[in-house]
Order: structure tokens, then sequence, then C-alpha cells
């Protein structure tokens, strides 16, 4: 039904996630991995599972991102490539 939606948004995902695979700062691949998530809850959205889609925002979106951030800021800052 929305598929010219859908298609930008699997289109976001795959540059996310190539970004996040390739970023060699701790950081920048977080908040990559954030973005995916919250791209992620859009699709779930525009799929019709509007729960699926609102517990991905919360969870993937938020909590682990904040988890993740926290992580980094107690540990080293760089990786070692």
């Amino acid at each position: 039904m929305y598929w010219e939606l859908e298609l930008i948004l699997f289109i976001f995902l795959l540059i996310t996630a190539y970004i996040a695979l390739e970023a060699n700062d701790l950081l920048i691949a977080v908040v990559m991995l954030t973005a995916f998530s919250f791209l992620m809850a859009l699709l779930f959205t525009t799929m019709g599972a509007v729960d699926v889609g609102f517990t991905e925002a919360v969870v993937g979106a938020g909590v682990t991102g904040i988890l993740l951030i926290v992580a980094i800021y107690q540990t080293t800052y760089k990786t070692e490539d």
C-alpha cells in the first residue's frame, strides 16, 4: 500500500547499517544503530504493526542507545583498528 515509503525506509536502513559497520568511531556507530532502530520502528508502523513499532522505538532507539553511549563513556572511546 505504501510501497514508496517502505522503499525509501529500506534504502535508509541499508545506508545506516553500512555506516554503522564501517565507522571507526564507536559513538558514530551507536548513533547509526539508534537511527537504524528508529527507521525499523517507522517501517513496522507503515506495515500496520503499530505496537511493535512503538516497542522498537522505545527499546531499540531509546533504552539501548542510552545504555550503549553510557558503556562507551565508561570504557575507551576509539577503536584500535
